[in-house]
């Protein structure tokens, strides 16, 4: 398959390529807002891991929201 130009793609697969792009960067922001914000204590695993892997496309932020955070008190 061969791949294709941005120009050559319909209008949908262009708006669903923008929107998970959206998506993605703002589940990037929310996992570092919350690593910020959230003690030590409540996160399994170091921070800088978990910063580091947020950045791996959407699987990141997600392994930390599922995995990563611990139940406060």
């Amino acid at each position: 398959m061969a791949k294709k130009k941005w120009s050559e793609l319909g209008p949908r697969t262009r708006q669903a390529i923008v929107a998970l792009g959206i998506v993605e960067v703002v589940m990037l922001i929310a996992t570092q807002v919350d690593i910020s914000r959230r003690p030590d204590e409540l996160i399994r695993g170091p921070k800088k891991l978990w910063r580091a892997l947020a950045f791996v496309n959407i699987l990141g932020p997600v392994a930390y929201f599922v995995r990563g955070r611990r139940a406060a008190h």
